[in-house]
């Protein structure tokens, strides 16, 4: 098989010509039957109706084994907003807080809001060399939303460990397609609706267990106690010794589809899958450098074109679904897209 054929098989039969991952990826069909399943059951009043804290346990062990860590560092929860804010109100009042300039507001709004901490914005590029004694943590995007920009990883990791700064990376944009070894950084944060291929509402949060000693469970609720069915009623006794002490109640209907998601990329790999996106980008750069175009140069397996975002519109009316952000056109690939793919958007946008 040619590393630009779709993986996946019978999982995906996407209608349109599909580039936008980076937007909200499509659910796999055995994701679908999970989420109808529970659904049905639960109108039905079946005995399972009420969803399984044994599927979430599998999401969460899934997703533990494809970020390189141990299930009791992964906290589940509905999206990266919630998970940040929990790390931004756990900041003593301030402390310094390094971000790339122009990344995701999820990753900034929950710090600037406390009014409290000191919020400091330098360009991608210089991150790493932007960190000093008094940065308190870096959180940036490991890859970025508005142009696919890949962070300089081991720099940043060398500068924070240098300065004793925590690091917070968001993996929205490359959980699922870029290997990540979550336990390398004190905490990171995925929202799963994208390249994890999760439905909306399933999202993870891994924590360090030295960076969990100060982390603030400002959400804690009977779902985040030791044992699972003894608080109902009252304070909970005692708070789960793992990262679960972090968890949201879980949207069970998201989580029984995460769970299927999540399978299905540990069955294809990640390498694969990072290769394959990989490949497909790179021959849509070349196409777009062909016609006179400069796609932002990377090795992400999303492409930022500067200038393009106006193209959005005609791209969909032949049936090719993009992004425009910030000003550009931007493409994302993924396990189910082709070479077929790339080669109708470089048609019409040569047309």
């Amino acid at each position: 098989m040619d590393v630009m054929d779709p993986l996946g098989g019978a999982e995906f039969a996407p209608r349109y010509t599909y580039l936008n991952t980076s937007t909200c990826g499509l659910l796999p069909r055995r994701t679908i039957e999970a989420i109808t399943l529970l659904a049905e059951e639960t109108a039905d009043g079946r005995p399972d109706g009420a969803g399984s804290f044994d599927i979430v346990a599998e999401a969460r062990a899934t997703y533990a084994r494809l970020v390189d860590v141990h299930p009791d560092r992964v906290a589940v929860g509905s999206s990266v907003s919630v998970h940040v804010g929990m790390i931004a109100q756990s900041m003593p009042a301030g402390s310094e807080i390094l971000f790339p300039e122009g990344d995701f507001s999820s990753v900034i709004t929950p710090f600037t809001v406390r009014g409290d901490l000191k919020t400091r914005f330098v360009p991608l590029e210089l991150l790493a060399e932007s960190v000093r004694p008094e940065t308190a943590l870096v959180a940036f995007s490991g890859v970025q939303s508005a142009d696919g920009r890949t962070a300089d990883f081991a720099a940043v990791r060398a500068a924070a460990a240098a300065h004793g700064a925590r690091t917070l990376l968001d993996a929205t944009q490359s959980a699922g397609w870029l290997p990540l070894r979550a336990g390398e950084w004190d905490y990171t944060v995925a929202g799963g609706y994208k390249y994890l291929l999760c439905p909306r509402g399933a999202s993870f949060l891994t924590v360090t267990e030295e960076a969990q000693d100060s982390l603030l469970p400002i959400h804690a609720g009977w779902v985040t106690g030791e044992e699972l069915w003894v608080n109902s009623y009252g304070p909970v006794r005692e708070l789960a010794r793992s990262a679960r002490r972090f968890d949201e109640p879980p949207a069970f209907l998201s989580y029984h589809g995460a769970a299927r998601s999540l399978a299905l990329l540990e069955e294809v790999g990640i390498e694969r899958i990072e290769a394959h996106n990989k490949a497909l980008a790179a021959r849509f750069r070349e196409g777009l450098t062909a016609l006179g175009y400069a796609p932002v140069p990377d090795v992400s397996g999303i492409v930022g074109v500067p200038g393009l975002g106006e193209r959005q519109a005609d791209l969909r009316e032949s049936g090719i679904l993009l992004s425009a952000r910030a000003g550009n056109l931007r493409a994302s690939f993924h396990l189910y897209n082709s070479a077929a793919d790339v080669d109708h958007a470089l048609a019409v946008l040569g047309g």
